[in-house]
């Protein structure tokens, strides 16, 4: 698939995406991020990507490709008890699935952890960060809830030169799990509780997928995220609406570092599909208790689970494209995925035929032995697909809902004396029924037409 074909293809239209429009139009009409337009797509690699992911993924790079910028595929690894190089291989597997590139735009926070570092190590000099010595019970509690403010901690006011001496210990090593942690200095009496001293920092003697053990503290995502962001000069952060509260910690990180540009966050409301569990925590359950045979089962809402059911991945970014973006978060019914997805089937699918309930038909007037090819179309939405050969002989297969021998008003399917088309075939008409024991319907005997072959009148 050629960009421009995938900028068709995939570019979100719906009217739900002109807030994102109009914010990005303006920009560019003011000059800003030097009148260009870049985005990411940042998944966590700790599960598989679903369903809600592909609105995500179908909107950064379908907005970069309708503004004629660029989309990294940016992995936020930066928690490595639950990340893994299998979640790495499969996200980029479904991206590419999805029909989107990346080129060689493949990053990971991984890749500036020393860059981190030194930020976090910036705002310690700055005095905007400090080294916390109390439990997670104790800093849960000062933290205050959203109708009482939270209460400063006894080791806030540290000394520059203390936090710097903790904080390089922390990074050495010499501290387990749990006793330190480094804090951003902003307002604990904030109406905004994630601008309460948020952790920045974390021990976490855990070896990582891709720098192994060469840490043992790794940075909180709202941290890494922003400042990734900024090294990566990414214009638009466009984020699901939890990230709303999270802003103006994504800004205070901006402002009080020295970083190579100032991306602006946009949120939108993320995809909740009725009948459908979307919690990758919930999924991964379902997968650690075997209760599904992996993430691609086809039961599973995952990508990868689709893709093996049969769903085009056309489907799912008409799908995306459907349902728009709002700012307020609302329940899609999952019939509008099926109506994409039966949509998008039926425009390319090859069509065969099957009978799951069969009933005998019997020709009496056709020969026995005699076999005559009839053809029937591929696809009757697309004339390219060409037709195939259905063998047509003295006994068939139908369904038994096809039939009736007391047909109820307004059934124009076989029953006794009724003339009907078999499909790509003749018109035949019953003239008897033969019944078992039980008096259940075995076998239906008619006559054909031999003037009406085919699609004939």
């Amino acid at each position: 698939m050629s960009d421009r074909d995938t900028a068709e293809a995939a570019a979100p239209k719906s009217p739900g995406l002109d807030f994102i429009r109009q914010r990005i139009t303006q920009d560019l009409a003011e000059g800003k991020n030097e009148g260009r337009v870049h985005t990411r797509f940042p998944p966590e690699p700790n599960g598989y990507l679903h369903v809600g992911h592909a609105k995500s993924i179908c909107l950064n790079f379908g907005i970069a490709l309708e503004f004629g910028g660029l989309c990294n595929l940016r992995f936020d690894d930066t928690n490595p008890v639950k990340e893994d190089t299998e979640y790495v291989e499969s996200i980029k597997r479904d991206v590419r699935w999805l029909g989107f590139d990346w080129d060689d735009r493949e990053y990971y926070a991984s890749d500036y952890f020393e860059t981190l570092h030194g930020c976090a190590v910036e705002l310690i000099r700055k005095g905007l960060a400090y080294v916390d010595s109390s439990t997670a019970d104790e800093i849960r509690a000062m933290r205050g809830t959203l109708t009482e403010p939270g209460t400063n901690s006894p080791f806030r006011d540290r000394s520059v030169a203390e936090n710097l001496d903790l904080f390089a210990r922390m990074r050495a090593g010499e501290f387990p799990d749990g006793t330190h942690i480094l804090r951003a200095k902003i307002d604990m009496a904030s109406p905004n509780i994630n601008l309460r001293d948020p952790a920045l920092y974390r021990i976490r003697k855990v070896a990582h997928h891709r720098t192994g053990d060469a840490w043992c503290i790794y940075p909180m995502y709202d941290f890494a995220h922003a400042i990734s962001d900024a090294l990566e000069k990414i214009t638009h952060s466009i984020c699901t609406l939890e990230f709303e509260d999270h802003r103006p910690l994504y800004d205070w990180c901006i402002e009080n570092l020295t970083l190579p540009s100032r991306p602006q966050q946009i949120e939108f409301a993320r995809l909740n599909l009725t009948y459908t569990v979307m919690s990758k925590r919930k999924l991964l359950e379902l997968v650690r208790d075997r209760h599904v045979s992996g993430w691609d089962d086809p039961r599973m809402p995952t990508l990868a689970g689709l893709r093996r059911r049969g769903v085009p991945p056309e489907a799912l970014r008409d799908f995306c494209a459907r349902i728009g973006l709002a700012k307020k978060n609302a329940m899609i019914d999952v019939g509008q995925l099926e109506f994409s997805i039966r949509d998008e089937l039926n425009r390319v699918a090859p069509r065969v035929m099957a009978v799951l309930k069969p009933l005998k038909l019997v020709i009496e007037s056709w020969d026995e032995g005699r076999v005559e090819e009839m053809d029937a179309v591929n696809n009757p939405e697309d004339p390219s697909a060409g037709t195939r050969k259905v063998p047509f002989a003295r006994e068939l297969w139908i369904e038994q809902d096809d039939f009736r021998e007391d047909p109820p008003k307004k059934f124009f399917r076989l029953a006794p004396g009724r003339e009907v088309r078999l499909r790509y075939a003749y018109l035949v008409t019953c003239r008897s029924v033969v019944k078992d024991h039980s008096g259940r319907i075995t076998e239906v005997r008619c006559e054909y037409d031999p003037a009406t072959p085919g699609g004939a009148p």
